[in-house]
């Protein structure tokens, strides 16, 4: 019998901030493609070498703070207790005020021993402009989570977005400025870092804005009101907060361990300074990559929690297995997909974006990435949906003393090539982790393995597509064609090609139902398709 899957199920609020987070991933994961073209590799490293700061304040103030603080507020709520909500996000205020300036202090006054460890002290300054950012965690986490837990999710959604859309404005606006007036490029990164700034405050007053659009009693009325359970609502964020926000991290703190020893490790080898930020600076390109290849499975992430949680505190352990199968199958093919497209496209689409081809076998092998951290967005997405949300904090944790053991161990033998191949153990291994935990709880095989045969003939159908145009491209360099234009017709164009021969094989294969495929990009569309291309009689 077809299982049915239906957008009806998915709340209101979880797509309002789906889209929301699809936007700011995106304005992201895009702006360093510009920004790099302005301020070459170099200045790229230095502002790469900062950034995870905010990255962290980021997944405080949006993904782990206002989780929990919603949480408290609807439970509050459901008992029709409407000052004990307000007093709830009150006390949880004063509480993000303690550790957003804990963490202000922190990062500033140990700026001078954070860029000593990054083996680059004059990142000293831009540390301490990026430790402004935490000051904002507590009215960010407080109003966006009582406002989640009222089922409001606009107000959240709006600040995100123009948190981002100003930051990716001021970002580049600076640069533009600095770089024509022949600053130095350790300026040029602290204007680019003032944009962490300027886009705080833009979600802050935003969300003061729905406040004051209210007309129930302001929230800022009791601003200094202690809860009489203080101590457990303090707990419960302490523990419950981080869990969640660990979990939100995992790419940035991936990115934290690379800033740490990176360029330290390559110096230390022997590399000249200038060389060794230049490298950096050319393997931190692969970032975007990763972030765009993560749109969806953090899309996938969002909406599977509502839905898991609905059916597993319903007990209806079969509906959970079957949200859970289905999302872990778009995943596979969305992260399996993208990687080894990137992999085959990676000299022209690297050069597209970042002018040159440098480091393109460095990116390539970072790009595997895609595949494990669409898999772990996932899993964290279901074990979040059944209140099991410390285990992929743990999975994590051991992923990321691995990747810092691993730069250890492989940069010094290999240089950028070793951080990218430590990158790729460490989330291969938290991967594991998380099957061997969802095999545990639910004590079935998930996904048949004709899928993966499926999947892997779609594969090589790609590929041998691909190789062929990379063929040609080089085919038409050596005749002498412009480099970069040339670039962008085989990057655009085998996406589209690529893209379309990796469906259509997939879809001949019948591993997936019209219900499922209708769960994938462009889903309408290729149902639509599948009638071409597969008789009515085989499909599922």
């Amino acid at each position: 019998m077809r299982k049915q899957y239906s957008s009806k199920q998915f709340l209101k609020g979880a797509m309002v901030l789906t889209v929301a987070a699809l936007v700011t991933k995106i304005l992201s994961a895009v702006y360093r493609v510009p920004f790099q073209n302005i301020v070459g590799d170099i200045g790229f490293y230095i502002y790469q070498q900062v950034y995870p700061f905010y990255g962290i304040a980021i997944a405080l103030s949006t993904y782990g703070f206002p989780v929990i603080i919603s949480k408290l507020v609807a439970e509050k709520l459901e008992e029709n207790d409407e000052e004990g909500a307000k007093d709830a996000a009150l006390t949880s205020f004063l509480f993000l005020c303690i550790t957003g300036l804990v963490w202000f202090m922190a990062v500033f006054f140990g700026a001078g021993m954070i860029a000593g460890w990054m083996g680059d002290p004059h990142l000293k300054p831009l540390i301490q402009v990026i430790s402004l950012s935490f000051l904002l965690l507590p009215p960010l986490s407080a109003l966006r989570g009582y406002y989640q837990g009222k089922e409001d999710m606009l107000p959240t959604a709006v600040s995100q977005v123009a948190e981002q859309s100003f930051r990716v404005v001021t970002i580049l606006v600076f640069s533009v400025i600095l770089v024509g007036q022949g600053q130095s490029l350790y300026t040029v990164g602290k204007g680019a870092l003032f944009g962490s700034i300027t886009g705080g405050i833009a979600a802050v007053i935003v969300l003061i804005f729905f406040q004051a659009l209210k007309k129930e009693k302001k929230l800022s009325s009791g601003i200094f009101t202690l809860s009489k359970d203080y101590l457990s609502i303090w707990k419960r964020l302490l523990k419950d907060g981080t869990a969640i926000c660990v979990s939100a991290m995992l790419l940035i703190l991936l990115q934290f361990i690379d800033s740490l020893n990176v360029y330290a490790l390559l110096t230390s080898s022997g590399m000249e300074e200038s060389a060794a930020k230049a490298w950096k600076g050319i393997y931190d390109r692969g970032q975007p990559f990763v972030q765009l290849g993560n749109v969806v499975a953090t899309s996938i992430s969002l909406t599977i929690v509502p839905l898991v949680t609905s059916a597993y505190i319903g007990k209806k352990e079969s509906l959970v297995r079957e949200y859970s199968q289905l999302s872990l199958k778009i995943s596979i093919i969305i992260g399996f997909a993208a990687s080894l497209g990137l992999i085959n496209l990676i000299v022209p689409t690297n050069t597209m974006l970042f002018e040159n081809a440098e480091g393109s076998g460095v990116i390539a092998v970072f790009c595997i990435s895609i595949f494990f951290s669409c898999l772990i967005l996932t899993f964290a997405g279901i074990f979040q949906g059944i209140g099991k949300i410390y285990f992929p904090a743990y999975c994590i944790i051991a992923g990321v003393l691995l990747k810092y053991a691993g730069n250890a161990v492989l940069v010094p033998s290999f240089g950028t090539m070793g951080a990218s191949l430590s990158t790729v153990i460490s989330l291969a291994v938290i991967t594991v982790l998380m099957v061997f935990q969802l095999k545990k709880l639910f004590p079935i095989r998930l996904i048949d393995p004709s899928f993966y045969l499926t999947l892997l003939a779609s594969g090589a159908a790609m590929t041998a597509v691909l190789q062929g145009l990379m063929y040609l491209y080089v085919l038409m360099l050596n005749a002498g064609m412009p480099e970069r234009p040339l670039s962008v017709v085989f990057s655009l164009g085998g996406v589209m090609t690529g893209g379309a021969v990796f469906m259509i094989v997939l879809l001949r294969g019948n591993v997936l139902s019209e219900d499922e495929i209708g769960f994938l990009p462009f889903g309408s569309k290729w149902v639509r398709l599948l009638g071409k291309i597969q008789p009515i009689s085989k499909r599922r």
